[in-house]
């Protein structure tokens, strides 16, 4: 399956990638080997994913992913899409993001 994906590493972080067989990269992963980021934050665990029909269509979501913010990320692994208008908006000030739960 192609899709883009979230894992939620050890430390709390989060791996936003896509993949051609999912299934592979998360055992990559899991393993050590899929990526030097994810090598030191085990174990990881796969929080979202979105299919794609192709891999050009995964890259471009993944890449999108990697711009948001945390509580952005969040909303979108909780499917609370209504928040993700409000977490684009830029905001410079110190205003506390909206809480996911």
């Amino acid at each position: 399956m192609i899709a883009a994906y979230i894992l939620k590493c050890a430390d709390g972080s989060y791996y936003s990638g896509s993949a051609r067989d999912l299934e592979l990269r998360c055992e990559q992963h899991a393993s050590g080997l899929g990526s030097e980021y994810t090598a030191k934050r085990l174990p990881v665990e796969l929080v979202w994913t979105m299919e794609c029909e192709t891999v050009a269509a995964a890259y471009s979501v993944e890449k999108r992913i990697h711009g948001w913010s945390r509580a952005k990320r969040e909303a979108l692994i909780a499917g609370r899409f209504d928040l993700l208008p409000e977490l684009s908006k830029k905001d410079f000030g110190r205003r506390a993001a909206p809480r996911v739960e």
